[in-house]
């Protein structure tokens, strides 16, 4: 029987079955196309010389003298029709069934010991073969076609054995590996571990695991091109209770404890719960460093698993996780509970490191699927909270999602966050973002650091801050809203901190879930009114909508530079300066501007400082940002009274907005003067900053020119309350006991061009001139504002 019309032989496995019972007893199951040469294992061939010595393979040699596993019966068969004789003949009289001829053991043997020689011989070694030992030159090119075959037949059975041995081992090692880690056994008192007591130990257990799998997939797959099943259903014949990979672990049975990844939303999210993440396609790595980055994939997937659960049971669950404060209406979180529920997915909390925990719920006016692009996306995540990430990059995408969408993203990504004032250091942290859709317009996002897994991978010998699982969950509402839930959870080195700001970092008001939500809410509100047909506008002389968007451009500019001079981040290479001359608390800083498109050339000098003030918050940023009043503080406005040119509105808060200020000269040697300034407010503080700019370039950009070379050094203010709850003439208790007046904290920041060439060397009487204009400025204020003691 012929099993040619039900198998391809020209792709996969196929079996030879057209051969006489006497030389085979079973089908054989032969690969689609190995073109290596003979021998090419010295392990299999050692294996076959074996085999060959027992004189097996010279009597199934002698069987077959056709291509194709063919006898030479049937092939003598295949022929007899065209041995004379009419088509009458034929039908009345059967074809008679010819004699074959069986090849001597002499013939065999010579046959044998070329073939060990030359298993390829070429045309005139057959002709030479032929003649010597009486064949045709077809029956020995239909031989050694034939053996060809066979030699192939038994390699594969004896690899095929091989394999079969290695993947049930590793299925039995994987297992016990499992096993090992669903219930860790501590090596001291042979009791239950804790998985924060274990976490070296996991982690080599999660690097095994992984190997392991890459090395039962590999089997899997060159098992499945001799059992025609695919992989998948190879790896489905593993026992129900053991999961099949290493993202099935984490979804399943999950190391990190009896957490389920899929889990049901709260009925105030709606729609259906999604119930299966999407897996992230990886490339077969190759090599060692291939390997590596596959186990590292693996871990990141499971990091990433763990916290979009953590962070969803922290969005769901109120009390006894999130208590309320009796300071401010806030929550806290209970961390008995907290350690309780969670294990430490990112390991123990680092010696001397202080915990801040944070929710906010917020309405903001987009879509989810808008913020979920926004969040996923570096440069937008930065432009929408400008303020807070000084610097941010994607340094590997893992996986962009599904179908067209965001769902089962996870990016790796490393960024600087910062508080607007020189005594809080910036946190630089590397960090997994992963992106689920968990129903129909419900998504989260969570954030969760990766130095557990790859260590600091900046290469610096201290790392200030680490975040635990943090994100927001995405509820789209019916009014083109969308509820945001936000959760910051982070670990940080308390020791860097200003004493001034300990109290507003521990609060979490100051990288705290309502910070994320205030400026959101406000960037939001702000791209809403921008895209409005009908723009709120009280401009003494109107605005061109091209121009109005230059001016904004430029304004988010200065913003930038503004608070990249506070901070002293990344994004220009600053060098600190400790002079004698200048305040314990004032850090001044300089760098060379060469070549900087929208900046003067030469050499800037930046000199910023924070004070506490016992006035409102409101009541700080209403005096700086009245362009009446700016004669009180401004030393370089002439003393003169200063009229709005130019007014853009970025909010329903009249705080919020962008405006052109002239100052009017006193006399007739003063110049009037343009000052681009942009204030903006919301729950968690407030801003103000401006800076000098020449007036052609500013008609030119608000005729609707490109205001990438308006040359300008920004300088300004920055206020946070000193607390929660803080309000004009409020009162707190510190922790001794005695009262505390709630007030502001305020940075006052100046970038300065002290020379003109790049090159020049900085001057002691520079460094002093930026110092006394700081000193004198805050003096101003607390007089204007009569809290000078």
């Amino acid at each position: 029987m012929s099993l040619g019309g039900f198998l391809d032989s020209s792709s996969g496995p196929r079996v030879v079955a057209n051969m006489p019972v006497g030389a085979i007893s079973q089908p054989r199951l032969v690969g689609p196309n190995l073109s290596k040469p003979m021998f090419s294992s010295p392990a299999l061939s050692l294996a076959l010389a074996g085999i060959e010595g027992q004189g097996k393979m010279a009597s199934i040699g002698g069987d077959f003298d056709t291509p194709g596993g063919r006898s030479k019966d049937e092939e003598y068969e295949s022929r007899s029709g065209s041995d004379g004789g009419s088509g009458d003949d034929q039908e009345d009289n059967p074809p008679r069934k010819k004699r074959y001829h069986r090849h001597t053991p002499q013939q065999i043997q010579e046959l044998e010991s070329l073939f060990k020689e030359c298993p390829h011989p070429d045309e005139k070694q057959r002709n030479e073969l032929s003649k010597r030992l009486c064949l045709e030159s077809r029956q020995v090119k239909f031989w050694f076609q034939n053996r060809r075959t066979q030699m192939k037949t038994q390699l594969e059975r004896h690899e095929n054995s091989i394999l079969r041995q290695e993947n049930d081992k590793l299925r039995a090692e994987n297992m016990t590996i499992r096993d090992a880690m669903r219930n860790p056994i501590c090596s001291s008192c042979e009791g239950m571990a804790i998985l924060g007591e274990v976490s070296l130990e996991e982690q080599h257990l999660r690097i095994e695991n992984a190997h392991l799998k890459e090395e039962l997939d590999r089997v899997s797959a060159l098992a499945g091109n001799f059992f025609r099943r695919p992989v998948s259903s190879i790896a489905n014949s593993i026992p129900p209770h053991m999961p099949n990979s290493s993202l099935e672990l984490a979804v399943g049975s999950n190391v990190f404890g009896n957490l389920s990844t899929t889990l049901p939303l709260a009925t105030d999210f709606g729609g259906v719960v999604s119930s299966a993440l999407p897996v992230v396609p990886t490339a077969r790595p190759t090599g060692v460093m291939g390997l590596e980055r596959s186990i590292e994939r693996t871990m990141f997937l499971e990091l990433a698993l763990a916290a979009m659960d953590e962070l969803v049971k922290m969005v769901q669950t109120d009390e006894p996780l999130w208590l309320p404060s009796l300071e401010g209406g806030k929550e806290t979180l209970n961390y008995e509970e907290y350690l309780r529920v969670f294990p430490r997915c990112i390991g123990a909390k680092p010696v001397g490191f202080v915990a801040e925990a944070t929710r906010e719920v917020g309405m903001v006016i987009i879509n989810s699927l808008a913020l979920v692009e926004t969040l996923m996306d570096s440069n937008r995540w930065a432009e929408m909270f400008p303020c807070m990430i000084a610097r941010t990059s994607t340094t590997d995408v893992i996986s962009s999602g599904m179908g067209g969408t965001r769902n089962g993203a996870l990016e790796l990504m490393n960024a600087e966050l910062q508080v607007l004032s020189p005594l809080v250091p910036v946190r630089e942290v590397n960090f997994l973002r992963f992106c689920k859709q968990h129903g129909d317009g419900v998504w989260a996002v969570v954030d969760v650091s990766i130095d557990s897994i790859r260590g600091n991978p900046t290469g610096t010998a201290y790392l200030n801050c680490r975040r635990l699982p943090s994100g927001c969950v995405v509820q789209d509402m019916p009014n083109g809203y969308s509820k945001v839930t936000w959760v910051e959870h982070a670990e940080y080195a308390e020791c860097a901190v200003h004493q001034l700001y300990r109290h507003l970092l521990n609060s979490g008001m100051a990288f705290g879930a309502q910070r994320w939500i205030a400026t959101l809410q406000r960037q939001c509100e702000c791209l809403a009114i921008l895209m409005s047909s009908t723009v709120p506008t009280r401009d003494p002389t109107p605005i061109t909508p091209s121009g109005r968007r230059s001016m904004l451009k430029l304004a988010q500019r200065m913003t930038g530079n503004f608070c990249a001079g506070v901070c002293a981040s990344t994004v220009h290479k600053w060098n600190k300066l400790c002079a004698g001359n200048v305040d314990e608390d004032v850090r001044v800083m300089t760098r060379k501007s060469v070549d900087e498109p929208g900046e003067p050339p030469g050499v800037v000098l930046s000199a910023a400082t924070s004070v506490w003030l016992p006035v409102s918050p409101q009541r700080l940023f209403d005096f700086l940002r009245d362009e009446r009043l700016r004669s009180e503080w401004d030393i370089l406005s002439n003393g003169g009274p200063m009229q709005e040119m130019a007014h853009i509105a970025k909010g329903r808060d009249h705080g919020n907005c962008v405006s052109l200020l002239r100052a009017s000269a006193m006399n007739a040697n003063q110049s009037s003067m343009l000052i681009l300034q942009e204030t903006c407010i919301d729950a968690s503080g407030s801003l103000v900053v401006y800076a000098p700019v020449d007036i052609p370039a500013m008609h030119v950009v608000m005729n609707g020119g490109d205001s990438a070379y308006v040359a300008l050094l920004p300088s300004g203010f920055a206020i946070v309350p000193d607390g929660p709850g803080s309000r004009a003439g409020s009162h707190t208790t510190t922790t001794n006991g005695s009262p505390r007046v709630g007030g502001s904290l305020l940075t006052v920041a100046f970038q300065i061009l002290v020379n003109s060439l790049p090159t020049a060397k900085l001057t002691v009487e520079s460094v002093e001139t930026v110092n006394n204009l700081i000193s004198c400025t805050v003096q101003k204020i607390k007089a204007a504002l009569h809290c000078e003691s």
